[in-house]
């Protein structure tokens, strides 16, 4: 008799929010490598991301290195390709392969977290006197043009919802808050749930097991509920575990916390292959 739950496992896992090499900032490893150990872990797919340069090339190039997983990337829309620039995103659909899914709105350098951290420096900004700017509407009508990911970055709570209001106007299927509850962006559950309702998906990433932040998780995610909650890794920082390990280690930790295997197949499996127009 098995003395052990059957534990949960990364088979068929995709992470949505992938950090790696090469970058400027040091990584733990690099995205060649991620990819071959994702895979030897099993996971279905991984989502590269750089907050300052596009990934759909170097999407492309892993998938040559490393068949037999799924490798895609993306865009986040910080000053260095320009801000919030349409031209940008356009030119991401366009690169061979068609592997540039991700469309982050400003992340490092957005309005917010340059505001809210009380740093000097210029931003990229989503929105004016309660309004979006028109290059965000511009951005999310490419978004629907081409089935792409839209996410909020590091916007507001109320940005993040102004966003997410245009991109269901416009009818984009898939949408993401980037970390919801990370400290960048700060959702309370109330807004967490306004953003499900509107037919946004919620991202929690990897906080230390037992951790405060993780302890914050478990009453926001069954608030929101599992099925508009997505678990990616957000990891590649040079201090931090594997992205792997980390996705585990946060799945079995949800578990202790009553969730069952069902419900984290649903975060970390099925939504974000939903997001990714894989089912």
């Amino acid at each position: 008799m098995a003395m052990i739950a059957r534990a949960q496992t990364l088979a068929g896992a995709i992470d949505m929010h992938a950090h790696s090499d090469p970058d400027g900032t040091p990584r733990s490893i690099d995205a060649i490598d991620l990819a071959r150990l994702a895979k030897s872990r099993g996971m279905r797919a991984i989502v590269l991301k750089n907050h300052y340069e596009p990934t759909a090339s170097l999407a492309y190039l892993v998938r040559k290195e490393v068949p037999g997983i799924e490798v895609f990337g993306g865009i986040s829309l910080d000053l260095t390709v320009g801000g919030v620039n349409p031209a940008a995103v356009e030119w991401m659909t366009k690169v061979k392969g068609g592997y540039g899914k991700v469309v982050w709105m400003p992340t490092f350098d957005s309005e917010h977290q340059v505001t809210s951290s009380g740093e000097q420096r210029p931003f990229a900004r989503v929105a004016k006197d309660g309004k979006l700017v028109p290059e965000v509407i511009q951005v999310i009508s490419i978004v629907k043009a081409h089935d792409l990911v839209l996410e909020t970055g590091h916007s507001s709570p109320e940005e993040a919802l102004l966003i997410i209001r245009e991109a269901k106007r416009q009818g984009v299927r898939s949408i993401l808050v980037t970390h919801a509850m990370n400290s960048y962006v700060g959702m309370s559950i109330a807004q967490m749930q306004e953003a499900a309702k509107l037919g946004a998906y919620l991202e929690f990433v990897w906080v230390r097991p037992g951790s405060d932040a993780a302890k914050a998780y478990v009453p926001a995610i069954r608030a929101v509920g599992p099925e508009f909650c997505v678990i990616s890794s957000d990891l590649g920082q040079a201090a931090n575990p594997l992205h792997p390990d980390g996705l585990l280690g946060l799945y079995q930790y949800l578990k202790s916390q009553g969730f069952s295997e069902a419900e984290i197949d649903r975060m970390s499996k099925v939504n974000p292959a939903k997001l990714l127009g894989l089912d």
